[in-house]
């Protein structure tokens, strides 16, 4: 799979190919079960847990291979990016813990 960003050079497509499978896996895992506590059916829940999807992989998508500037990354310095692994690793298993917890209780 050759990726370009919008000036046509090349961008490796990992990042954005793992954030668009952890949005299929978190829309479809989490979304019918909160639509159908909310009283929605099974299909509107997993038309809007599609759209979900669908947004999330857009903004990956634009972020991680549209919009993204490989000078940018170079004037970067590695512990900067590094720190910011770190956080946003503990930001995504937050959310995944405040998802499961009104599965869990109720």
């Amino acid at each position: 799979m050759r990726l370009r960003n919008r000036d046509g050079s090349p961008v490796d497509p990992v990042p954005f190919l793992v954030l668009a499978a952890m949005a299929f896996a978190v829309a479809y895992s989490f979304g019918p079960i909160y639509f159908d506590a909310l009283g929605v059916s099974l299909v509107p829940a997993l038309a809007l847990s599609t759209a979900a999807f669908l947004g999330a992989t857009a903004v990956a998508f634009h972020r991680l291979v549209w919009a993204f500037d490989p000078v940018v990354r170079e004037e970067v310095p590695a512990s900067v990016r590094f720190r910011r692994l770190i956080l946003a690793a503990v930001v995504a298993a937050l959310a995944l813990v405040a998802l499961a917890l009104p599965l869990v209780a109720g």
